[in-house]
């Protein structure tokens, strides 16, 4: 509720407040209406009725105004509520140092759970749960005065009344907590169908979509797992309106009673006429008042926090609480793998095999070595994604487990086999190198020179304001060698921003071999700047590294310059000249499908 802030809750209670005491108001003013028909002569009809009228009109329009206005600003406190909620959720599930705990389909459920996104009459938010809660307290006070009123003609009516409504609430949450129950037993179903949905609808994968024909395959998956998600919850409300019947015997015999007994007290004239009125009006207020319409905003929103806590406790030890702090020298760390090996959660092959590795300050590292033999994992613990096994990966000596995450990547610039397609501007996705500070144009064009970019964006229709998607106005797609060429462009960005350590996996794979060698010159001339860390399966490209090492098996088994290496005749060696061979004929020069030119 705080998150909604304390002029705009006492504006709500105001107006909930008013709306509450609206239904006691009309039964008050409609029995005094009665009355003075009854106590005047029918001469004087007209003006006697005048005062009560006009009260009975005022608590009827303050009554619909109060709804109104409570109903605007009801649905301002939900969105503050629910936004900060969602903020919330977005900086725990981004505040975990590693991603492994992201990946467990028990933290995707309660994620999926806490987000509160409506997809049937169930889930609630954390802010309409908040707000009705208000609305319930403020609800009971109209209550209490309906209450009030009916002990001022007959103390009974009280008990008579008051039980069955509050019956008939209990009798409505059980059944609510019931369905909410059968809704979370289908929540990975959801996440499957949602899944499937983008599959057939989003642009990315528009070409395999169609070209393999997956269109039908993906909306019978999607369709088969919605319906897998929908039917017990549709069984559920089936069942609930077949229950309505039990509500109707909580509240319709002690109601149709206390009734009876007050009209036949009226008529044989031991309750006034006036009385009566009042009485039936209130009886009604009251179980209106107390409708549990609002159970299932209470209890869905209720749902939502819940999954919140459960959520921070399983995210709670992988948070960051790192103590220490990194000394900053003047050049790159010294960064070493001691003894680490890696063995992703929920399998059993270990990746990487009591690995020591050294990263030397300023210098040139490549890494090469088969598919599958651990080089990718290696940049995944390097940059704090994964934890090792066992073993530890130091900085200047400082166990990076024990740095803020925050801190260590501001000494890294990464760029992923798997990079981000941001549709954003080109200036913006070069930028986003250091997204937490103001953009530098100037750097950023110095970025992309080095990056290759210039001739890509000598053909952008908007320069560098040019959106890098289709789906943005005015916006362009790049090749797969463009992209990574901007890519390659933040991480130098980033670097001139402050990264000691520049890592890069497999930066060129789309790139033809000349415009490789001339990027890998420009990397190398940053050496100085940062420490550079490239992984590459084109092994000519590689010759000019400081120091080359082979991974094999999840471990260092060939260490040196490329002529070390080719004079030792090993794994390495066998690589290059296989390489070599297919590049005889020349380089190749295509062009990539898709390149802006």
């Amino acid at each position: 509720m705080r998150a909604a802030r304390g002029p705009l809750l006492l504006a709500l209670a105001g107006a909930l407040l008013a709306s509450a005491m609206a239904p006691t108001g009309i039964a008050l003013a409609t029995g005094l209406l009665v009355g003075s028909l009854l106590d005047v002569p029918r001469d004087d009809v007209l003006a006697a009725c005048v005062v009560p009228l006009t009260a009975f009109a005022a608590v009827v329009f303050v009554g619909r105004s109060a709804r109104s206005v409570a109903d605007t600003l009801r649905h301002l406190a939900v969105q503050r509520i629910d936004g900060t909620h969602r903020s919330a959720l977005i900086r725990l599930a981004a505040g975990t140092r590693s991603i492994d705990v992201l990946e467990r389909p028990r933290v995707q459920k309660l994620l999926r759970i806490a987000q509160a996104d409506r997809q049937s009459r169930v889930e609630r938010t954390p802010g309409l749960g908040a707000t009705a809660q208000l609305d319930l307290l403020i609800r009971f006070l109209g209550a209490a005065a309906s209450c009030t009123l009916l002990a001022g003609y007959a103390w009974w009516l009280v008990p008579a009344l008051l039980g069955p409504a509050l019956a008939s609430r209990a009798f409505a949450r059980h059944q609510c907590v019931r369905h909410i129950a059968v809704q979370q037993k289908g929540v990975m179903e959801g996440i499957r169908a949602d899944h499937w949905s983008r599959l057939a609808t989003e642009w990315t994968g528009g070409k395999e979509v169609r070209t393999f024909g997956l269109a039908d395959w993906a909306v019978d998956r999607s369709r088969a797992h919605a319906l897998a998600m929908f039917r017990p919850r549709w069984a559920a409300e089936a069942r609930n309106n077949r229950e309505q019947w039990i509500t109707a015997v909580i509240i319709g015999p002690p109601l149709a009673t206390a009734y009876l007994l007050v009209v036949s007290s009226a008529a044989r004239g031991d309750f006034p006429v006036a009385g009566l009125t009042t009485v039936l009006m209130a009886g009604w207020a009251l179980l209106q008042t107390l409708v549990p319409t609002d159970v299932f905003d209470v209890e869905g929103g209720l749902v939502g926090l819940r999954a919140y806590e459960r959520l921070r406790a399983e995210l709670s030890a992988d948070c960051d609480k790192a103590p220490d702090s990194l000394p900053v020298g003047p050049g790159s760390p010294l960064v070493r793998f001691e003894r680490v090996s890696f063995t992703y959660p929920g399998t059993e092959r270990q990746i990487l095999k009591e690995l020591d590795l050294e990263i030397r300050p300023g210098e040139l590292l490549a890494i090469v070595g088969f598919n599958g033999a651990g080089k990718s994992t290696l940049i995944k613990l390097l940059s704090g994604l994964y934890r090792p096994t066992s073993g530890r990966i130091t900085a200047d000596g400082t166990d990076i487990a024990r740095v803020a995450a925050a801190e260590w990547h501001r000494q890294l610039s990464v760029v992923f086999q798997d990079f981000v397609r941001y549709r954003f501007s080109a200036a913006e996705n070069v930028s986003l190198g250091r997204a937490g500070r103001p953009a530098d144009r100037a750097t950023v064009e110095a970025a992309a020179g080095e990056a290759g970019l210039r001739e890509v964006l000598s053909r952008l229709p908007h320069g560098w304001d040019t959106p890098l998607s289709r789906s943005c106005a005015g916006g362009v797609d790049l090749s797969g060698g463009q992209w990574q060429q901007v890519v390659l462009a933040r991480a130098l960005y980033a670097v001139r921003s402050g990264a000691r350590v520049l890592v890069l996996d497999e930066p060129t794979a789309h790139l033809d071999v000349r415009t490789e060698f001339e990027v890998f010159k420009r990397l190398a001339a940053h050496r100085d700047d940062a420490s550079v860390v490239l992984i590459s399966h084109r092994l000519s490209t590689v010759r000019q590294a400081d120091r080359i090492v082979l991974l094999d098996g999840g471990r260092v088994t060939e260490c040196g310059t490329h002529d070390e290496l080719m004079a030792l005749g090993g794994t390495y060696a066998d690589l290059f000249l296989t390489q070599a061979s297919r590049f005889r004929e020349g380089f190749d020069q295509l062009i990539q499908e898709g390149e802006v030119r």
